[in-house]
């Protein structure tokens, strides 16, 4: 059984060789691949040396129970114990998503329920920020486009980790967050104390670790430079600081004027640009890969509606997974980790239902 670890174990012993070499190290982008590899294997050859460390256990009570009967009442536990490493293994063996280590761009934008929905936008955007934080992540403001009541038309947000182990990295957790996220709840704008129900779209993609991951012609972009302004049209300054870069071949436009300097206007529009490239090359695979392979957890379809935030009930939903729990308020302080996990193991559990059934 797990035959398939044995090459895994083999790699690991390969790179901790490597790792030991400096003229590894010499190469972030090389060393942060293998540290991330690394990192995932680990926890495959523990788990494993767990599984067999539980089997030779069992064998050896079972054995001693033909002469001792004291022996016999520990091999249910045992066998239990040999069952949960089993369990443990068969989902690390899961093939991973490569992209999980990534950081992440995350773009909030309002949508149906017009002021409430951006209000709505600027409390999932602190709801995030402080998941973050709990996480031990970094964020970075990159651009934000402020409604008239204080809230968000579309505002993008970097989330940043120094996590080696690519299960805790920023895309294996905010992965599941794409999509179309409905609110109820008395609007402020409400005068006589009416549910109203809107909803918000959330757009998460991998950011590329270096810029030659996306093969980026420069002829294939049209960019121009105009003056930032604010909310109802104000000049926020007198030089033309804000950029607009569009790829002509695929038609993605981004715009950023967050920034004071035209320069880092520009960087931080390109490390949008080339996040929102590589989503739509995964798109593409993803589109010509086998049905039954698509994560049913994380779709490609960015006007689903993924959870429902109903302020009156105090209820969180999550329509994707049947998860359902009455501390809302908790949650956008940030407490997003049960949901989160709800997302991740009912997309290991498709998973491991496509492999069984292969």
């Amino acid at each position: 059984m797990f035959e398939t670890v044995r090459p895994l174990i083999a790699e690991y012993g390969e790179l901790q060789q490597e790792l030991a070499d400096p003229a590894l190290h010499a190469d972030p982008a090389r060393a942060k691949k293998a540290n991330r590899r690394y990192a995932e294997l680990s926890k495959i050859v523990a788990a494993h040396g767990a599984w067999v460390q539980a089997g030779d256990d069992l064998e050896a009570a079972r054995e001693l129970a033909k002469e001792d009967e004291a022996f016999a009442e520990e091999v249910p536990a045992l066998e239990a114990s040999l069952a949960e490493a089993q369990e443990k293994l068969r989902r690390l063996l899961i093939p991973r998503d490569p992209d999980d280590g990534r950081d992440v761009i995350m773009e909030i934008k309002g949508g149906e329920g017009g002021a409430e929905s951006a209000l709505f936008a600027a409390d999932l955007l602190r709801m995030y920020i402080q998941y973050a934080q709990s996480k031990g992540w970094k964020t970075e403001l990159l651009e934000r486009n402020e409604s008239d009541l204080g809230g968000y038309k579309d505002v993008q947000l970097a989330i940043k980790s120094n996590a080696s182990d690519p299960s805790q990295g920023v895309w294996a957790h905010l992965k599941y967050e794409g999509g179309v996220h409905r609110v109820q709840r008395v609007p402020v704008t409400e005068t006589q104390g009416r549910i109203h129900t809107s909803t918000t779209g959330v757009l998460v993609f991998p950011e590329v670790d270096e810029p030659e991951e996306v093969d980026l012609n420069q002829n294939d972009l049209k960019i121009d430079v105009y003056r930032s302004s604010g909310p109802g049209g104000q000049s926020v300054n007198t030089t033309d600081s804000a950029v607009r870069i569009t790829h002509l071949p695929t038609g993605i436009v981004v715009s950023m004027q967050n920034e004071k300097s035209q320069l880092q206007n520009r960087e931080a529009a390109m490390r949008v640009l080339r996040a929102r490239l590589l989503a739509r090359q995964q798109e593409e695979l993803a589109a010509a890969a086998s049905d039954a392979r698509r994560s049913q957890i994380r779709s490609m379809d960015r006007s689903e509606r993924i959870r429902t935030y109903n302020f009156p009930e105090n209820r969180i939903a999550d329509h994707r997974t049947g998860y359902k729990a009455y501390n809302l308020d908790q949650v956008m302080n940030g407490a997003l980790d049960p949901i989160i996990e709800s997302a991740i193991r009912a997309d290991e559990e498709s998973q491991l239902a496509v492999s069984g059934d292969e």
